[in-house]
């Protein structure tokens, strides 16, 4: 079970993963437009609200992956001196509290989104609905969240820590 539910998962991340290298591009793509523009003269029009937007995708979609594996910040500094129990617990209570805060941000933004179509809220330039790239951000929040917490139960089922298992079979 936990087998199929990780192959599913990883499908997600890489989903995510995907929607954010596309977003690298195209974030690429605007600045580079703009800057050219500038040299003579004509900037994009509405680069920055292009830009802000695309970030959060860009930001976001990477997120899952980067837990995925292990490119959070780790403080190991008594990692060697603690019994391998006890840093299992950390590592166990650190997926949880993980998945936690990113639920919370997906909570917070899924109202903001909320309130941000209730009121039509939109870029300035090019009158972008918010509410979209909030639905965005909000759905990557909870793939990471889903992802840290599916760590933390096979750390605690399996003591199997999949951080960096990917890139040795990817």
């Amino acid at each position: 079970m936990l087998t199929a539910l990780r192959k599913t998962a990883d499908g997600l991340i890489r989903l995510s993963a995907a929607i954010g290298a596309l977003a690298l591009i195209a974030e690429v793509g605007v600045i580079l437009v703009d800057v050219i523009g500038r040299a003579f003269g004509h900037p994009m029009f509405g680069s920055q609200d292009l830009i802000t937007m695309i970030m959060v995708m860009l930001v976001f979609g990477g997120m899952a992956l980067c837990d995925r594996n292990g490119g959070h910040i780790a403080v190991d500094l008594f990692q060697k001196t603690y019994p391998p129990l006890m840093n299992l617990v950390i590592d166990i209570f650190s997926a949880l509290l993980g998945a936690v805060i990113f639920a919370f941000i997906a909570w917070a933004v899924w109202e903001s989104a909320k309130l941000s179509q209730m009121l039509n809220l939109s870029t300035n330039l090019l009158r972008l609905p918010k509410a979209w790239f909030q639905w965005g951000l909000c759905g990557f929040a909870v793939l990471t969240s889903l992802g840290m917490f599916l760590r933390a139960v096979e750390l605690t089922l399996s003591r199997r820590d999949v951080r960096g298992e990917w890139s040795k079979t990817t």
